[in-house]
């Protein structure tokens, strides 16, 4: 049985959210603050967090940045607003998924489960990717420039892991979207383009490039 965080100050929302959860077979902790969540995820160890924005203390930006410093934990982030900026926000920070309120709770409970599938089926391959200066070893998720270790958030090393298993290959933004978030995802192709410049900043070092491809999307070339 997997178990489920749901960190809001909004006691309807947590029951209605743990209503849905438990309906569908989920363990179903819950939280009602940033510093409240950070103790659940500690203690508990769930398998996946729904997590609101707007929390007393610590909010949740603060508590995604600081579970990703130490954890994988997928995350799905509500918010109030249906703001871009929040979700591009949220997704930079490390989020898997994002909703704005106010939402169907049957749509979440979809997006659980497509995320925790995600989750339980990312393997990782013990091949190690040598492409110039630029070296991935996809089962340790490290990844090099010169010898140098980069720092790259978990999506943002899935994109250029499936990029130089592809290199040279024009890849399209759904392309990407599908392999890279899965094909459940609900998302748009802005997110993809927001992490491949993430990227190029991290691989400035690097005489591999990701180019863009006017009209079609991204490819990476070495030299």
């Amino acid at each position: 049985m997997a178990k489920v965080l749901v960190v809001d100050d909004e006691a309807n929302i947590v029951e209605l959210v743990r209503h849905y959860l438990r309906n569908e077979g989920y363990e179903v902790l819950t939280a009602a603050d940033g510093r409240a969540a950070l103790d659940r995820v500690r203690q508990d160890q769930p398998d996946l967090m729904v997590l609101d924005i707007m929390l007393p203390g610590l909010d949740g930006w603060e508590v995604c940045k600081q579970v990703r410093q130490v954890s994988r934990l997928p995350i799905i982030m509500l918010t109030a607003r249906g703001d871009d900026v929040d979700k591009i926000v949220g997704l930079e920070l490390g989020a898997d998924d994002y909703m704005a309120k106010p939402f169907n709770p049957r749509e979440l409970v979809a997006r659980v489960k497509a995320v925790l599938r995600r989750a339980d089926g990312v393997k990782s391959p013990t091949t190690v990717v040598s492409l110039g200066d630029l070296r991935v070893d996809t089962a340790r998720r490290e990844a090099l420039v010169k010898g140098q270790p980069i720092t790259l958030r978990a999506k943002e090393f899935d994109l250029l892991a499936y990029l130089v298993q592809n290199p040279g290959l024009v890849l399209s933004r759904e392309q990407l979207l599908n392999a890279v978030w899965g094909y459940d995802f609900y998302g748009d192709t802005r997110t993809v383009d927001v992490h491949v410049a993430h990227l190029r900043d991290k691989l400035a070092a690097s005489a591999v490039t990701i180019e863009t491809v006017w009209g079609v999307g991204y490819k990476l070339v070495a030299p």
